[in-house]
C-alpha cells in the first residue's frame, strides 16, 4: 500500500518502519560510541550510505560506483581499528535486560540446587565459596584448580564442601549450569577497612569480586551467615534463603565468558 510518492520512489508503511528501526539502530550506536574515534567514524560511514543513496536514486553511475568503493574500505577499517569498541557494544546488547531474559536458560534449577547446598551446609556449620561466573573470564582461576565440568546440583556441591573432601579447601567456579572447577585459589583483598571479624573466605570473595564482575556467596562455619560478594562490595550479609533465591533469580544469566 502506497502512502505517498517522493518523485519517483513510492513509499509504503513498510517502507516508514524499516527507515525508523535503521534510524533508531544507528541513533542507539552512535549514543554509546559518542564522545570517541569510533563515533566519529560512524557519522563518516552515515554520510557515505546516503550519499550512495542519493548517488543511485539519481543515477550518477560513476560518482556511485567511488563512493561505494569508499563505503567499503571504511566499513573493513572501522572493525579493524575499532574491535574493543565493537566487542563491548556487543557485551553492552548481550547484557540488555530484554535479551537476557529471552535468552535465559536453565538458571531455575541451578539456582534451586545452589540454594539448597547452602541452606545444607549452614545446617551443618560447614563452610563454602561458590563463584558464579558471568561476563569476565576466569580462566586463570578454573586453571589453578581441579577441573570438574559437571552439572550443578545440590549433592555433588554439598561433598565437594565436605570438611573431609580434599576439594573443600577453596572455591567453586559455575558458569552457566557447569561447575567448571573446585579448590579454586582466588586472590585476597588488600582493604584494611574490612570487617576483622572475616575470615580468609570473605577476604577471597572479595578480592575476586574487586577484579571481576562474578558473584561470590560465601558460607561462614563460624557464624553460620550467607554472604553476597559482588562489585567490590558486599551487597548482602547474612542473606536468608528467601532473599538469596531472589537475588540469583534477577543476577543469574548466561554467560558466554572463559
Amino acid at each position: 500500500m502506497v502512502l505517498f510518492k517522493i518523485g519517483f520512489l513510492a513509499v509504503t508503511l513498510v517502507d516508514l518502519v524499516d527507515l525508523f528501526l535503521v534510524s533508531w539502530i544507528f541513533f542507539t550506536v552512535y549514543q554509546y560510541f559518542r564522545g570517541t574515534r569510533a563515533g566519529q567514524m560512524l557519522v563518516g560511514l552515515i554520510i557515505l550510505l546516503i550519499a550512495s543513496f542519493l548517488f543511485n536514486a539519481f543515477g550518477l553511475r560513476a560518482t556511485s560506483w567511488l563512493v561505494n568503493q569508499f563505503q567499503t574500505v571504511w566499513v573493513v577499517a572501522f572493525v579493524i581499528l575499532f574491535q574493543p569498541e565493537i566487542r563491548r557494544l556487543l557485551i553492552y546488547v548481550g547484557q540488555h535486560r530484554f535479551f537476557q531474559t529471552i535468552f535465559r536458560v536453565g538458571t531455575s534449577k541451578t539456582i534451586e540446587a545452589i540454594v539448597e547446598t547452602v541452606n545444607q551446609l549452614v545446617s551443618r556449620k560447614w563452610g563454602a565459596l561458590i563463584v558464579i561466573q558471568r561476563e569476565t573470564g576466569l580462566r586463570s582461576y578454573k586453571e589453578a584448580g581441579m577441573p570438574l565440568k559437571a552439572e550443578v546440583t545440590s549433592p555433588l556441591l554439598i561433598s565437594i564442601f565436605n570438611p573431609t573432601s580434599p576439594l573443600h579447601d577453596g572455591a567453586v567456579i559455575i558458569q552457566n549450569d557447569i561447575i567448571e572447577a573446585a579448590a579454586c585459589i582466588l586472590p585476597l583483598t588488600e582493604r584494611i577497612t574490612i570487617d576483622p571479624n572475616m575470615g580468609t573466605r570473605h577476604r577471597a570473595a572479595l578480592g575476586l569480586s574487586e577484579e571481576t564482575d562474578a558473584i561470590v556467596i560465601v558460607v561462614s562455619e563460624e557464624t553460620r551467615k550467607v554472604s553476597i560478594a559482588e562489585e567490590s562490595r558486599f551487597v548482602h550479609i547474612g542473606i536468608d534463603e528467601m532473599d538469596l533465591r531472589r537475588y540469583l533469580n534477577e543476577q543469574l544469566f548466561i554467560s558466554s565468558g572463559e
